[in-house]
């Protein structure tokens, strides 16, 4: 009796192990994971070496908003930010009088100011948004073509009026994945490069696509002299400097070097960073500000070559996924690609430190998903 009873234990525990087997190599997963060569990461050291720059930040209550994302003041003088809520949040520069501003029944995820003082908006559900000053929402452009806008989530306004969009994934848009941090793991682990910039002209209503090829596009500025385009790679861990009049350009056919095949249009400003570059957003003096989402980690890099390893991954439990953990760190740097500052927070106390708002005495630091919003009093020289 027990020897039949042991027997059917070890069937049991077999098949279960099969079944387990099976699930693991061909249960479907939503992408279709291409090979590319992670260059060997640099960790933190030399100008990247760990510093306590970022830590002990001030926080102002939000009221239990969370996430916010960008930080820019407006034409009234006033600070804004966007939250998970899809509010747009106002306040006074020392965080009293918080108010909401606008809800876009999407997720705000970068927004600049055009100069009618209407907040144009990259809302990664909706698409691009002008806000004007009694918080009417009004979609500028959700489809480039026929082609729906499916990421947006960074837009500058350059002075003649054009604002430039970063449109992250053409695979997976946040609204039919859970959300835009599911979203991104999807485009990342994939690596089919669909992100891409769009140009949209208020005057003629007309939109394009500038350069496209890119791991998840995220974050954009422009030069000082408005005549490119900074523009993060997250995917790939880099900063692409690309020409405003370009039109359609693939910067995959470029195969990340400027060397191999070098091209008067667009070069790769700042290479092999650390972490994941999120936001880009212009300081003073010159300076861009750069935030890292999450640092770089061995087991995602080391899965670069083997596809079928990011498919497996993605059956296992959310828990088990192979997410970096928290670390503060943003740089800035100039429009030549000179890495000016850096300032850290090993301990991830405030977590996804995606860029920095610079004002004459204070740096404000925007998180994807802190509950408050950080600030630190300017250093000064």
């Amino acid at each position: 009796m027990a020897r039949t009873w042991a027997k059917r234990v070890g069937w049991g525990v077999g098949g279960a192990v099969l079944a387990l087997a099976a699930y693991l190599a061909a249960w479907p997963v939503p992408i279709e994971p291409m090979a590319w060569s992670a260059p060997a990461a640099p960790g933190y050291q030399g100008l990247h070496a760990p510093n306590q720059r970022l830590a002990r930040l001030n926080i102002i209550d939000l009221k239990g908003e969370v996430g916010p994302e960008h930080v820019a003041f407006g034409k009234d003088g006033k600070l804004y930010t966007t939250v998970l809520s899809g509010n747009i949040l106002r306040m006074n520069a020392d965080g009293s009088g918080l108010e909401v501003f606008a809800n876009t029944g999407g997720r705000v995820l970068g927004f600049d100011f055009d100069a009618a003082g209407h907040l144009i908006a990259a809302d990664a559900i909706k698409g691009l948004l002008s806000i004007a000053p009694d918080g009417k929402v009004t979609v500028l452009a959700d489809k480039v073509g026929n082609d729906p806008i499916r990421y947006a989530d960074a837009v500058v306004v350059a002075q003649n009026g054009k604002m430039y969009l970063s449109d992250a994934s053409t695979r997976f848009a946040p609204k039919d994945w859970g959300g835009t941090f599911e979203a991104s793991v999807l485009d990342i682990l994939e690596q089919a490069s669909t992100g891409r910039v769009i140009e949209y002209d208020p005057t003629t209503r007309a939109t394009r696509v500038v350069a496209r090829g890119l791991s998840f596009a995220n974050g954009v500025a422009l030069s000082q002299d408005e005549k490119h385009l900074f523009v993060n790679e997250t995917g790939k861990y880099r900063v692409w400097k690309i020409a405003v009049d370009a039109n359609d350009l693939d910067i995959g056919q470029l195969n990340g070097s400027t060397s191999s095949q070098p091209s008067p249009q667009a070069r790769v400003l700042l290479d092999n960073l650390p972490g994941y570059p999120d936001n880009l957003l212009r300081g003073q003096g010159g300076k861009v500000w750069l935030g890292f989402a999450k640092p770089r980690g061995a087991a995602i890099d080391n899965m670069s070559g083997k596809p079928w390893l990011r498919s497996l991954t993605l059956r296992l439990p959310r828990a088990l996924w192979p997410i970096p953990q928290p670390y503060g760190h943003v740089i800035a740097f100039t429009d030549e690609g000179k890495v000016v500052a850096d300032l850290q927070d090993p301990s991830g106390a405030y977590p996804e430190t995606t860029a920095i708002t610079e004002t004459a005495d204070r740096l404000y630091v925007q998180s994807l998903h802190a509950h408050g919003l950080g600030w630190l009093p300017k250093p000064q020289p």
